[in-house]
């Protein structure tokens, strides 16, 4: 999965509006940087296959560090603990923490039976993957859920918090289309590609400086309206 984890980092702003969008996108993506970490290191392993579907060329021969569920649970423990330290929000690093474990969560129902528990353990994964049109409609959903979310909870203060937010999003489909109709150089293109994204952090927490909360007012228990436009 590509903008879905970038989804849960947008509609992460709902639950946590005071944390950086930053950190908040740095969480469910988290795991794709540690990846190829661990792949030029030589510590994972992952080999290009043919394959008509672009979702599946990609055999994932070993990545117990960085995807296995027991180490995914250390390192959403960890980056939360690291964040409530700087940030002493206790809503953001919940959010935080769930949005690092998501990704594993979601790598399960997109991937073959190829994510591990532990080192040596059984590999598991509900193979979305292998429907590609099925697999693009949901991560396009999601996104579209997460814009929207996200513009309800934030108004666009200058220009940089428009222009800024939207092409992050034209770049991340951009991105995933390129992801999902073009063949894999090699592995240490895509291991250099991985890196790479890391610079969507700061671009996220860039225009999400440029942005602030939408003031709402409660008319009844039952009803909130947003005071705010655009």
């Amino acid at each position: 999965m590509f903008i879905g984890h970038y989804a849960v980092g947008l509609a992460s702003k709902k639950p946590a509006p005071r944390a950086s969008l930053g950190a908040l996108v740095a969480a469910p993506i988290l795991l794709d940087l540690l990846w190829p970490i661990f792949l030029l290191a030589g510590w994972e392993h992952v080999l290009i296959e043919p394959n008509k579907n672009p979702f599946l060329r990609l055999d994932f021969v070993s990545y117990p560090i960085s995807h296995g569920l027991v180490a995914v649970v250390g390192w959403a423990t960890l980056f939360a603990s690291l964040y409530f330290a700087v940030a002493r929000y206790v809503s953001g690093a919940i959010v935080i923490w769930f949005g690092v474990l998501s990704h594993w969560l979601l790598d399960y129902l997109v991937h073959r039976p190829d994510l591990p528990l532990y080192a040596g353990s059984r590999l598991v994964g509900l193979g979305l993957w292998n429907h590609r049109v099925a697999t693009i409609l949901v991560e396009l959903a999601m996104f579209g859920v997460a814009i929207w979310l996200y513009l309800r909870q934030t108004k666009a203060w200058d220009k940089i918090g428009t222009f800024g937010f939207w092409g992050f999003v034209i770049f991340l489909l951009a991105a995933y289309a390129g992801a999902a109709f073009r063949p894999p150089p090699s592995v240490k293109a895509i291991a250099i590609g991985a890196l790479f994204s890391s610079l969507l952090i700061p671009w996220a927490w860039w225009f999400d400086r440029h942005r602030e909360a939408r003031k709402i007012i409660r008319k009844s228990p039952a009803q909130d309206v947003t005071l705010a436009g655009g």
